[in-house]
């Protein structure tokens, strides 16, 4: 009859820890569940000028001062490419940061619609991507037309949503 009792008591036990752990596996999938679903909510202290100003337009000026030539009449021919495995390091550092200042143009609240915008915002993170790539290779050609594209991609934003500050704007 003991052993009874105590087989009757272990399979209790069981059907117990069974039954709690399918309650907390339930409520653990319920949050999982509600938290995909869920807003994110992103602290954008920057407005967009500012956002512009501070944290993108220096990153891309590095990369656009570190590629190509000048032929200057005063001072004569000078390449801007990096010489060294660390102002190598510096750029590719630098297109890192501009792959995920394109992805931050992305964010809602930052972003100005899901259609135009977004198509800039992604192919900025491209041309920096490309840059990047390069960089770590030290590709001195592919750097060049990574910054090209840059600036083609930043003009044609410019262009569509804040068309004043664009050379381009038409008087």
């Amino acid at each position: 009859m003991i052993k009874i009792t105590l087989l009757v008591a272990r399979i209790s036990a069981l059907g117990f820890a069974a039954s709690l752990m399918m309650a907390c596996s339930d409520q653990a999938s319920t949050q999982v569940a509600n938290s995909t679903h869920a807003t994110p909510n992103f602290d954008l202290q920057l407005d967009m000028q500012e956002y512009m100003n501070y944290v993108l337009e220096p990153v891309a000026d590095v990369l656009w001062d570190s590629a190509g030539w000048v032929d200057d009449i005063r001072t004569g021919y000078e390449e801007l490419y990096p010489e060294t495995d660390e102002e190598w390091l510096f750029v590719k550092q630098k297109a890192a940061q501009l792959i995920e200042a394109g992805n931050s143009l992305a964010l809602p609240g930052r972003a100005v619609d899901n259609d135009g915008w977004l198509t800039y915002a992604n192919a900025l993170s491209t041309a920096a991507a490309l840059a990047y790539r390069s960089a770590d290779t030290q590709n001195q050609e592919d750097f060049f037309q990574a910054g090209a594209q840059i600036y083609s991609v930043c003009t044609a934003c410019h262009q569509t949503y804040n068309p004043e500050i664009s050379r381009f704007a038409s008087d």
